[in-house]
This record gives structure tokens, sequence and C-alpha cells, in this order.
């Protein structure tokens, strides 16, 4: 009997939707970000890792089919590390940033009045974002603790910072419905410090950079800025709808009949309508820019430049893996 690799004709090792179309980069995020993977057994979580080992080593898998096999590959890689191959914690895994993320967002939204409520979500919020980046940390290259640890003070500061200033200096200023806005401003502002901070060693020894055959020609910090910039607008662009429509849709319900009556109901109006937001957001902007993203041969520093040119047929352009 022939393996099921050879039966099947499936390679595993590459996503199954065209990464080079927006749509099937969509498709392979709402798929990597289910919150359903969640609520796989372990015998379930074991049984997909078999599959894919024996699939790997040439297993003959007898009556498995395509779709079995992505299914229990998909599984597969929402769970265990791709380096390590480790079980992931659980509150660090992709599928568990909408449930996460609904819950964290929607208080940072409900409670953005006070000192000590700002203060409390935004350092709950980072805490959380600390734990997904160290979860999912590269194996070869995995982030130093001194390096998570500056980072995670670096962003809770700046997101406190910025959320208590625009508080007290710039939402008295306009009407009530600019300070909703607030704690948008504060994500991103940590964003934009989280990011660059956590990953400083890329931009100062550079990523690897390869040509489209996947020959790697060197390390550039060009593309680094670049890897960098698409991750922190995606990042952004995520947390966006969540933070933009539900305070534009509170403002009008809390001057209704509901919840004049029923106030405590605000939290929970406001975490359904950011996860709501985030079950779309969150895959739609991961697959913004392609995870193999790619930079012209001449944006990149003179020496590796020089070098490419030098070749009897230069790349025009080079890729690099722009991370999550």
């Amino acid at each position: 009997m022939s393996s099921a690799a050879e039966r099947l004709g499936i390679n595993i090792e590459k996503p199954r939707y065209d990464q080079s179309t927006y749509t099937g980069r969509a498709k392979h995020f709402f798929i990597v970000t289910n919150p359903l993977n969640l609520l796989a057994g372990n015998a379930k979580l074991e049984e997909s890792k078999r599959i894919v080992s024996e699939y790997r080593n040439g297993g003959k898998l007898p009556g498995i089919t395509g779709d079995q096999l992505w299914r229990a590959k998909q599984l597969y890689d929402s769970t265990y590390h791709p380096d390590t191959g480790g079980k992931m914690f659980l509150l660090g895994r992709m599928s568990a940033q909408v449930p996460c993320n609904m819950v964290i967002t929607g208080c940072m939204m409900t409670f953005y009045k006070t000192t000590p409520a700002v203060v409390f979500w935004q350092w709950i919020n980072q805490s959380f974002n600390a734990l997904v980046n160290y979860t999912n940390r590269s194996g070869p290259n995995p982030i130093s603790p001194a390096t998570l640890g500056w980072s995670y003070c670096g962003a809770t500061t700046g997101a406190i910072t910025t959320a208590l200033f625009l508080n007290k200096v710039v939402a008295p200023r306009f009407p009530p419905l600019v300070g909703r806005f607030v704690p948008f401003a504060a994500v991103a502002a940590a964003n934009a410090i989280n990011l660059p901070m956590m990953r400083s060693s890329e931009l100062t020894n550079g990523i690897p950079v390869l040509t489209a055959d996947g020959e790697e020609v060197g390390k550039s910090s060009k593309a680094a800025q670049s890897a960098i910039s698409q991750v922190v607008v995606s990042r952004i662009g995520m947390a966006a709808p969540g933070m933009f429509i539900p305070p534009i849709i509170m403002a009008k319900l809390e001057k209704g009949p509901f919840l004049t009556k029923y106030p405590k109901m605000n939290a929970p109006l406001q975490v359904l309508m950011v996860g709501t937001c985030l079950v779309f957001a969150t895959p739609l902007c991961c697959a913004l820019f392609p995870q193999m993203s790619s930079i012209k041969t001449s944006s990149l520093e003179p020496e590796l430049r020089d070098e490419l040119s030098a070749r009897p047929h230069p790349p025009e352009r080079v890729y690099f893996n722009k991370g999550l």
C-alpha cells in the first residue's frame, strides 16, 4: 500500500489556501484564529498530532481523506509550537485571541473614565500581549527574558501614559464621544512601542531574506523594518473596528430606556459587540500582508544590494517572513 502522502498528494508544510491572494490568506487566518479550536480535548489533540507526524514520516494512514488530514493539520498548528513541537499555553494560542481580547477590550471601553480603571485594564491588556508574544516566540531565535521584560514595561508605560494624558488634557475639550476613543489611542501607542522593542534584535542584526526559489542570500535590517511596520499596521487594524464601532452605538444606547433601567448591562453589551467585530477583524487584518512579504533589491542595504546585483541573474525582489 502506498503512503498517504503519495495517495493524497497534499503538501501540509504549506497552508491549504493560496497565500498570494488576500482571499486565500483570509481563509487561512479564519481557520487559525477560530476560537472553537480551544474546545478540542486532549484525545483529539493527540490524534491530530499523530496524524500529522505519520503523514510527514510516510505513514499509510488507511482511509483518511484530504479534508480529515487538513482538519488534523489545522488543529495541530493551532495547538503545538511550530519550532519546539510542544503544546502551547491555552491563553497564548492564536485561537484564544478573540475570546480574550473581547473581554479585555470590552472592559477597557467600559471603564475608561477613572485613573485606577485605566491603569488596571491597560496593564491587563499588555500582560496578555506579553503572554501571546512569549507563547509564540521563535524557537531558533527566542525572545530573551530581558527583551520581553523591556518591551512589556515600555508598552505598558506607553499605553497608560497615552490614556491618562488624553483623558485629562485632550478629551475634556471635545464632545463626550471623543473620550470613548481614548483606549484605542492607548492600544495603538502600545503596539507602536511593543513590537519594535520586542523585535529590536531584528532591527539591529537583520532578518533572513530569500530569493523566490527559497535560497537565503543574507540578512537585512531594511526588511526587518518593513516586516515590523506591517505587523504594527495589522495589529492596530485588528483593534480598530472593535474600538470605534461599539462606542458610537453605546453613546446612543445609553440614552435609551434599556440601559437607563439596566445600567449593569453596559459592560456585557460592549464585550459582545467587541467580540463580534474581532471575529472578523482578527483574521481579515492578519491577512492584510502576505506572510512571506517582499522588498525590492534596490531598497536593501548597499552591501547586500551590491552583492545581489553582481550575480548573473540578480533578483528584482527578495522575500522575508514578516511574523505575526
